[in-house]
């Protein structure tokens, strides 16, 4: 007469369920995560910038081209480690205007002309602020970076930005 017990076969099954289930959970809770957002669809690139002084600085940048990447940008962000950033490619000159509002971490963005030259700096902008921030001409694309970087590295107004959607002339 076979017990209520369980068969010696169905405890591993039981345990492999169960870290199936656990994985599982882990799996939905960091998708749901607002803290962890996916990157842009496309690979981190080389993005330089060439200051008046000689000295050229590299990122790797996230690219964002398509409007819900540019909507999102590094909203929910936690951590961007120093040597990366956001480049908004906005595929023609536009009068860009930026917010921060639903971004954790404070910025520099720099508002970059056609032809790669850097338009002017906000620096430090304020997270989560829904006030806006003007380019004050057409751009191309802003770059996103750490507050603080451009100050850092001296990073000013006209120097050049060098990365393919940027035209050298």
């Amino acid at each position: 007469m076979r017990g209520l017990s369980a068969s010696p076969q169905s405890a591993p099954r039981r345990a492999t369920f169960t870290a199936m289930l656990a994985l599982f959970w882990v799996a939905v809770c960091i998708v749901a995560s607002p803290g962890i957002t996916a990157r842009a669809a496309e690979p981190l690139q080389r993005l330089d910038i060439a200051s008046a002084g000689g000295v050229t600085h590299a990122f790797q940048v996230e690219l964002a081209r398509k409007p819900e990447e540019r909507e999102r940008g590094l909203m929910f962000r936690r951590y961007l480690p120093k040597d990366r950033g956001m480049l908004f490619d906005f595929g023609s000159p536009e009068p860009a205007t930026m917010w921060m509002e639903n971004t954790y971490l404070p910025l520099d963005m720099v508002f970059i002309r056609a032809d790669g030259i850097i338009a002017r700096i906000e620096a430090h902008t304020e997270p989560m602020s829904r006030r806006v921030i003007a380019a004050g001409e057409p751009v191309l694309g802003v770059l996103e970076l750490n507050s603080g970087v451009c100050d850092a590295l001296g990073i000013k107004a006209g120097d050049r930005v060098i990365h393919p959607i940027f035209k050298s002339r």
